[in-house]
Formats: structure tokens, sequence, C-alpha cells
């Protein structure tokens, strides 16, 4: 694929990482304070440990709101932010783009 076909992609994996991770940010205070504070600390240069994100990975994928199902068929989940299949799959490729193994 040339450079101009995937910059837009990395764009808009960008703008689903800007919106989703100060989501993942405050719900992670509540659960553990320090590692939240320490991964705040490194996405305001927009770079995480391994650790976060791992942690990110798996928090948006076990948040994805948005599926195929219908209400008799999954679960509703109410939450600050709608999360959709295509919204993990961009936080995946955003993480993987910048060295993370998932």
């Amino acid at each position: 694929m040339s450079d101009s076909g995937e910059e837009p992609a990395a764009q808009s994996d960008e703008q689903v990482v800007e919106r989703l991770v100060p989501v993942w940010l405050q719900e992670a205070q509540s659960h553990d304070s320090p590692a939240s504070r320490g991964a705040a600390k490194d996405w305001e240069h927009r770079c995480l440990s391994a650790e976060a994100a791992s942690e990110l990975a798996d928090w948006v994928t076990a948040r994805v709101t948005e599926t195929a199902f219908n209400e008799e068929e999954g679960p509703s989940r109410s939450g600050p932010a709608r999360i959709s299949v295509s919204d993990k799959a961009a936080v995946h490729r955003w993480l993987a783009a910048h060295g993370h193994r998932l």
C-alpha cells in the first residue's frame, strides 16, 4: 500500500486512541491509582509502557459495546464511551504500529 493510503488509516487510528485512552485512564484510576498515574504521565508524551499497552488492549477488548448482537443475543454495556469492534481494531493497530506486541 502506498504511503498516502497508509497515512489516513494511521490518522484515523490515532483519533480513536485519542478518544479512548482518557476514558481508559479514568477507569484505571479507580482500580490502580499508581499505575494509572504512570500511564497518564507516559500518555502526555503519547507513549505507553509495555504493561500499560497490554492493559489498554485488554480494556478496549473487554469494553466493546457496539457489536452485531441484538439485545437478546448479547449484553448491553453502559459507560462513558461507545466502543465498536472497529475501535478495538484501531487501538490494536495503533499499539502495534508503536512497537507493542499484543
